[in-house]
């Protein structure tokens, strides 16, 4: 009979558990930013915003830095060709047809023949200057992403945190454990999202600078090239 009724109370117990185990609570993204509250939603709504400006302009310079550093090998070697034998002209249009910032800066140089050699170097660098800052256009705003977006998800951790121990302080320290940690759990998904579009940005300022950096020292090594060319001995 002690057998019986152990087995019977077993078996109502499992039968009690069952459906605590079977209630797991599964929480999607959408729900987080959904139950995070008008303040939370604002921040994640900024970070996505934030996030398509990061990778728009990634893109856009991306492509934009792979066609400036495309050049043929054989480019210099007519430039010398043409410059050599005195048909200045052709070697202008040449430039102009490649249309990359190593074609612009060897199409200035080739324009000051003539003048003295510090000055063709200057007008070299000045117009290298100017190819740069083309290069590095709204580069500087995925670096500004980069640090501004995790501040900006704290900052929405932050203030769920103090709209949740608000509730804690205004319920007398009555208030649902439950619904305190959803709350926390809630508005830590806006630092998830800023670190996330932090990192995305982070990440494609240094590629950027990285390829901005080849390019440069393309045009550099061009200029070289030229000013040894005008210095070669008739």
């Amino acid at each position: 009979m002690l057998n019986f009724f152990i087995q019977e109370g077993g078996q109502d117990l499992a039968q009690d558990l069952e459906p605590i185990v079977s209630e797991e609570k599964t929480l999607s993204v959408l729900e987080l930013i959904m139950n995070g509250g008008m303040g939370a939603q604002i921040i994640i709504g900024v970070l996505f915003v934030l996030l398509f400006v990061a990778v728009y302009i990634y893109f856009e310079r991306l492509f934009a830095i792979k066609a400036a550093s495309h050049l043929d090998n054989n480019f210099m070697n007519q430039i010398r060709d043409n410059v050599a034998g005195g048909n200045i002209q052709a070697a202008k249009i040449l430039c102009t047809q490649h249309n990359t910032p190593v074609s612009r800066l060897t199409e200035k140089g080739i324009s000051r023949i003539g003048s003295p050699l510090d000055d063709i170097n200057t007008a070299i660098e000045n117009a290298g200057r100017l190819e740069v800052y083309k290069l590095e256009k709204n580069v500087s705003i995925l670096a500004t992403i980069a640090g501004a977006a995790p501040m900006i998800g704290f900052l929405g951790t932050v203030i769920g945190m103090v709209l949740a121990f608000h509730q804690l302080a205004t319920s007398s320290g009555q208030a649902e454990m439950g619904a305190l940690a959803e709350g926390i759990y809630t508005a830590m998904t806006t630092t998830v999202a800023g670190l996330i579009v932090g990192i995305i940005a982070y990440i494609g300022y240094n590629h950027l600078v990285v390829r901005t950096d080849k390019v440069v020292h393309q045009m550099e090594a061009t200029a070289v090239d030229f000013l040894d060319l005008l210095n070669e001995p008739a």
